[in-house]
């Protein structure tokens, strides 16, 4: 039997990701979000428009998703309740969170340089996607008591990295879901996926039918990262 229920959030399982950042003197901003979706080389991510992640992704227009597996579940809970943030915003405070200036080594993980962006990427994580900002837009903004606190951003993939340990063995250009363990946020806490269940009929179509212009708009991105 089903209930009438008002949960606070509905995180019913999303992968975790961590987006590096360049704050504006120089420095880099690391921070976990779960609000994430794909479609082709795009996808949207919400975030609250008071982060610093956020204040350096309208800036820079650019940024990285670095994508943990389960493995490395423990540095990502390290960044738990901290903010690049300074002063803190008032929410944040409320919750919990302290200002950290060094996400990296408070983590105990690795900047490396991006291909196409000034960027760092996450060494440890297995996927590294390099993107750049297309659009901004705020929810709920016809809302007054919460327009201009949440925003949804348009991402481009420029460059994706995968550690050869996930790729698909005789397809370079594939992700082997039975090697790739993602980590997965459901209702605040870290869970991985399991085996697989059941065959797809829609894993008989081919991935490359799913290819868009901006696998195009990728290549000629030349190396900006010094």
């Amino acid at each position: 039997m089903h209930k009438v229920a008002e949960p606070s959030i509905l995180y019913f399982g999303t992968p975790v990701v961590l987006i590096s950042t360049v704050n504006d003197n120089g420095t880099y901003n690391l921070a976990p979000i779960s609000s994430i979706f794909w479609l082709g080389w795009r996808c949207i991510i919400g975030i609250s428009a008071l982060s610093k992640t956020t204040e350096n992704l309208l800036r820079n227009k650019e940024g990285v998703l670095n994508l943990p597996s389960v493995e490395q579940a423990q540095h990502v809970n390290a960044l738990a309740l901290t903010t690049g943030s300074n002063p803190i915003p008032a929410g944040k405070l409320k919750k919990g969170y302290r200002y950290e200036p060094n996400k990296f080594e408070l983590a105990g993980l690795t900047p490396v340089e991006s291909h196409t962006i000034r960027t760092p990427r996450v060494l440890e994580c297995p996927v590294q996607m390099e993107v750049v900002v297309e659009d901004v837009h705020s929810l709920a903004d016809k809302y007054g008591d919460q327009r201009g606190r949440i925003l949804t951003l348009e991402l481009r993939v420029q460059r994706i990295h995968l550690d050869e340990s996930i790729i698909m063995e005789g397809h370079p250009n594939r992700v082997d879901p039975d090697k790739w363990r993602p980590l997965i946020m459901s209702f605040q806490e870290f869970y991985g996926l399991g085996e697989k269940i059941h065959t797809s009929r829609l894993a008989t179509i081919p991935e490359t039918e799913y290819r868009t212009p901006d696998h195009d708009r990728a290549r000629p991105t030349y190396h900006a990262a010094s």
